[in-house]
């Protein structure tokens, strides 16, 4: 297969890849690439993909699997992403599933901080780590000169035995035996152990995230090697069905992998495929069944929809609207599209949600948005208020 940025290049790439962005939020895309407008049965099929639509679910790990990992980079984020996808979740099914260990908080995908199915973890977590140079460059720039290994074996001694600390435990810890850290000095040294397969998140407590022992809280520290080809074959498979139609560019920025390694699992299960518009491919023959009303959620920040292709184009409302449309907002989607942006505040017992349509609202979307926000306000255990404001195309 040819490095990308050439003009002899897989079918999936027809035009010539590079992995320089284009713009921020556009990663991995070919040379000149335009999307288009991305079809509605291509947003019906991403809609379900991400589970968006509320099947039947099996409980918090069925669906944590389901969707391969999810972005849990934001301890109020999370819960939210998953309440966007399950009918009947509730906050204690989240903590359940983390205290038995099926589920775990870990730095994956990007580097960032996702939900992954301890059953994954074995192929997948070896594949997605990340690397070590930006978190030691940092701790040079804090004034903690150390190398990897050196940094590893001191978290590895302050948590063996530790049970989950807080960030402020682990730096007492560390001290403790020898290595003064403070602040982002010691998440980035947490970061290297994390690397390493010897730690993993906690409980949150007091809304405060933990670090734990790998081995202490899963019986034996995560895996660090693979038989990467057939690793990189199951990441595409699992990446497709969670998010097709789609096409290794998107696995690729998804993932934080090169853009080779996307195509070579690509290739792997080339026979799976079927092209359902240029450059995008659904595993199998999946079909963008009508839905009895139009699918309306309340997304967080980061979530996997927002995430889980090069594009923001992929999702995003008209082309007016985009510069003010980006991860790190939380969306109203409609069928597919970002209709709203919209901002939660928590009072004594009160959700309030404001909500700032990028155009009027139909009115069968403003009834479903109204019941979207009570039901996210049952699931946070508050009473829910909502208030509508005027279309503003700048996204409030």
């Amino acid at each position: 297969m040819s490095s990308p940025g050439r003009r002899s290049v897989p079918p999936w790439c027809r035009r010539g890849c590079r992995t320089a962005p284009a713009r921020p939020g556009d990663r991995y895309l070919p040379e000149g690439w335009d999307p288009g407008p991305v079809t509605d049965d291509a947003h019906a099929l991403r809609v379900r993909a991400q589970l968006l639509h509320r099947p039947a679910s099996g409980g918090v790990t069925e669906t944590v699997r389901r969707l391969l990992a999810v972005q849990a980079q934001d301890i109020a984020a999370f819960p939210i992403a998953l309440h966007a996808r399950m009918p009947a979740v509730t906050a204690a099914d989240l903590r359940a599933a983390r205290d038995e260990r099926s589920v775990v908080r870990i730095w994956g995908p990007r580097g960032t901080i996702h939900l992954i199915a301890a059953a994954d973890l074995p192929w997948l977590f070896p594949l997605i780590r990340s690397g070590p140079v930006d978190s030691l460059r940092r701790l040079g720039q804090l004034g903690v000169r150390i190398g990897e290994a050196e940094a590893v074996r001191a978290v590895d001694r302050a948590l063996a035995g530790q049970g989950p600390l807080t960030k402020a435990e682990l730096g007492e810890r560390l001290a403790a035996g020898g290595l003064p850290a403070e602040g982002q000095a010691i998440v980035h040294l947490a970061v290297l152990a994390a690397r390493a397969g010897l730690l993993v998140f906690g409980p949150d407590r007091s809304n405060r995230p933990t670090y734990v022992h790998a081995a202490d809280w899963l019986g034996s520290p995560v895996p660090v090697e693979t038989d990467r080809e057939r690793a990189l074959a199951e990441l595409a498979r699992r990446y497709l069905r969670a998010h097709a139609p789609a096409g290794p560019r998107d696995l690729a920025a998804w993932s934080g992998l090169p853009l080779r390694d996307a195509e070579t699992g690509w290739r792997a299960i080339a026979a799976e495929l079927t092209e359902v518009s240029p450059g995008l491919w659904t595993a199998g023959a999946d079909a963008a069944d009508p839905v009895a009303e139009p699918v309306v959620r309340l997304l967080p920040i980061w979530d996997e929809y927002l995430l889980g292709w090069a594009s923001t184009l992929a999702w995003a409302a008209p082309a007016s609207y985009r510069p003010v449309i980006h991860s790190s907002r939380p969306v109203l989607l409609a069928d597919g599209r970002v209709a709203a942006t919209w901002r939660p505040r928590r009072t004594a017992g009160r959700l309030e949600i404001t909500v700032r349509p990028l155009a009027p609202l139909a009115d069968q979307i403003s009834d479903l948005l109204a019941r979207e926000a009570d039901g996210l306000g049952r699931f946070l255990g508050l009473r829910t208020e909502l208030a509508v404001g005027p279309p503003d195309p700048a996204g409030g």
